[in-house]
């Protein structure tokens, strides 16, 4: 398992909890919008963080850490990442999984042998293939497709806690689309609505770079 970034401690990352981040690298999504551009494009270019170094921190402070949270990149992708929370499970930690919803067979094992203790899945865009391909900044292909709708499935008849959410991002996303994926999950646990933010971040659309942070220097200006 090649871990590409370690954050020790985030207020952010897990509602109510302080937690540390464990990044995977690599994604199948090409998100216009995506601020962790290295992990996703050019993983090969940052240095792999021994799990040994991580699990010396998350012992020594452990009395501080409420939970660990397995970001990427698409963590899902690596057929490791069951052996990767069963070794923070022996930690005794609590683990949360951030996820694309691309990998429904790997999620339903890992709720199963409850390896997992919380999900946090992107809803990228209203639940049709076209809108879908645009915010996922690829030609989402039918299986691909339907295993987001399959991921969201086993996570709303599951007894996990869990959350849906989007990133509100002008220019691919209406208030109407909003609207539409709130429809379809409906009765779920939890959706949250993020706020698009590039400020002092690359992200992965040079398009959208240019032209939000044309905004913001014009809007620094006044």
């Amino acid at each position: 398992m090649k871990i590409k970034g370690f954050i020790e401690i985030s207020l952010v990352d897990w509602q109510n909890k302080v937690s540390s981040v464990i990044f995977l690298p690599n994604c199948n999504f090409r998100c216009p919008f995506c601020h962790n551009v290295d992990l996703v494009i050019r993983p090969e270019t940052i240095k792999t963080i021994p799990f040994e170094q991580i699990k010396n921190y998350l012992v020594k402070h452990k009395e501080w850490i409420d939970g660990v949270c397995i970001s990427g990149g698409e963590p899902t992708l690596h057929i490791e990442l069951p052996q990767l929370c069963l070794k923070l499970k022996e930690l005794d930690i609590q683990i949360k999984l951030d996820t694309n919803g691309t990998n429904p067979i790997m999620l339903k094992e890992l709720i199963d042998k409850k390896l997992i203790d919380y999900v946090a899945m992107d809803i990228k865009a209203p639940l049709t293939k076209d809108k879908y391909s645009k915010a996922c900044g690829i030609n989402i292909v039918n299986k691909l497709f339907k295993n987001v709708k399959e991921s969201i499935k086993i996570l709303m008849e599951s007894n996990i806690d869990y959350e849906f959410r989007t990133t509100v991002v002008p220019t691919i996303h209406e208030p109407s689309d909003i609207e539409q994926i709130r429809e379809s999950l409906k009765g779920c646990k939890k959706y949250v609505l993020q706020k698009f933010d590039i400020v002092g971040k690359e992200i992965l659309s040079s398009d959208l770079q240019t032209k939000f942070g044309s905004i913001l220097v014009a809007e620094t200006r006044n």
